[in-house]
């Protein structure tokens, strides 16, 4: 019988002289990198009536809503809120850590708000465009939290299971960023991509990103050890990642019951030109 695999991966990809780069942060860059190709290939495909420049500035904001809303959200779900009025600068000390998806989701929906009333867009004509290049972030993420050793699951006996250095112990514990990479990941990609590419209903996209996530992250959840900041909250199992996905599920559920009288979209047959 062999052992389990251990997890001990520099998580320096490469040094500049005194500049190190990190794994993590390449995973960042390849999402929005990946994000912004397939967002310029669809747009050329006549499925969002705006030009490159458009186009580009959409990819900014979205970008800055990841950071910035993913680093408040961090520290107002996954901190002691004292923090706000006992040490404010906790929030840019980003060196130190914390990230949550569910202030990312927020902080880029208020950037698309933002740039779809600028162009005349419907809100949602927009959030169907952006949900399926969104995957692609979370699966890179999810494999730079493997590699750094870091959100590791409950110990178990599985045949796959791993050990991770970083963990109070030696056990075996499941691959948990694994399988939020393939979920959140692959699978989400693979749906969203395909449905997308096909006439559909406006909400249809969005409804299917939003039941996607909040199912697959609140199944992951129980397998994953909470954050050890919080602990379970409730019932001895339920954590933070789960609450916050909840109204993700019910929203989903909400946005594909809209989606069944919403009118069909096509692509435009007139495509702008790269330049306004």
């Amino acid at each position: 019988m062999s052992l389990p695999y251990t997890v001990d991966i520099q998580p320096i990809a490469f040094s500049l002289g005194p500049i190190h780069v990190h794994w993590y942060g390449l995973m960042y860059l390849g999402g929005f990198l990946g994000a912004w190709l397939l967002a310029e290939y669809r747009r050329g495909l006549g499925r969002l009536p705006v030009s490159r420049d458009a186009l580009g500035d959409l990819a900014f904001y979205v970008m800055m809503g990841v950071i910035i809303g993913g680093r408040v959200g961090y520290m107002l779900f996954y901190t002691d809120i004292h923090w706000i009025w006992t040490d404010p600068l906790a929030l840019f000390r980003v060196w130190d850590g914390g990230m949550s998806f569910h202030g990312g989701l927020l902080g880029v929906l208020t950037a698309v708000l933002w740039w779809s009333r600028r162009h005349q867009l419907h809100f949602f004509d927009t959030v169907d465009f952006i949900a399926p290049m969104v995957p692609i972030g979370l699966g890179l993420g999810r494999l730079g939290n493997f590699i750094n050793g870091e959100l590791w699951g409950k110990p178990s006996d599985v045949a796959w299971a791993m050990i991770f250095p970083n963990a109070p112990d030696r056990l075996p514990r499941h691959p948990s960023q694994l399988y939020e990479m393939l979920l959140e990941g692959v699978v989400m990609f693979t749906v969203l991509w395909v449905v997308s590419m096909k006439p559909r209903p406006r909400y249809l996209i969005s409804g299917l990103f939003a039941l996607l996530y909040g199912c697959f992250r609140f199944a992951v959840e129980f397998v994953r050890l909470p954050d050890p900041q919080l602990g379970y909250l409730a019932f001895g199992w339920l954590t933070m990642g789960q609450i916050l996905s909840l109204p993700l599920v019910l929203v989903g559920v909400v946005l594909l019951a809209l989606s069944r009288r919403a009118p069909t979209l096509r692509p435009y047959t007139v495509v702008l030109p790269a330049k306004e």
